[in-house]
């Protein structure tokens, strides 16, 4: 199975757009919020099944808050981030989902590409895919790509690269 992993469009999809042509056919796409209203359309683009969380631009929003789902026999945990202070770190992000049991913690919101695996957890942020935070200022994403046996592995993608 093939996920894509993106955050923080804030209405502007041109990345995305692109971005999905580079990678190809997708299973699903995870987008971890500040999608800014514009979840039906990435829905349409997308080709695939998609989830949604809210982020914290996203006002008014009937999106989920967070989601905990399973594939592949391995359990995940999305949400945007900023109520668990990623700014400031992932240990209190981690813990929630160690709490849950989870996998994989996938969020957003710094706007910078993480990736942390310890202690049986895959802690992880795609960085923005339209208004990159980190050294160099490339939008990016990342890939997943998920056996049936549970078998993991992700890659950090610049759009255009």
């Amino acid at each position: 199975m093939k996920i894509m992993i993106v955050s923080d469009t804030h209405g502007k999809h041109a990345n995305l757009e692109k971005a999905l042509q580079e990678t190809g056919k997708i299973d699903l796409l995870i987008h971890l919020g500040d999608v800014e209203g514009a979840e039906d359309y990435i829905e349409a683009i997308a080709g695939c099944p998609v989830r949604i969380i809210a982020g914290n631009n996203d006002f008014f929003s009937d999106l989920k808050r967070e989601d905990e789902f399973s594939l592949c026999g391995r359990k995940f945990f999305i949400t945007h981030g900023h109520y668990y202070y990623v700014s400031m770190g992932t240990e209190r992000i981690r813990m929630e989902g160690l709490d849950r049991r989870a996998d994989v913690v996938m969020f957003g919101h710094t706007h910078r590409p993480c990736l942390e695996e310890s202690g049986g957890i895959v802690v992880l942020n795609p960085g923005s895919i339209s208004y990159p935070r980190q050294e160099g200022r490339e939008a990016t994403y990342m890939t997943m790509e998920l056996a049936e046996d549970g078998r993991m592995a992700f890659h950090l993608h610049s759009v255009g690269r």
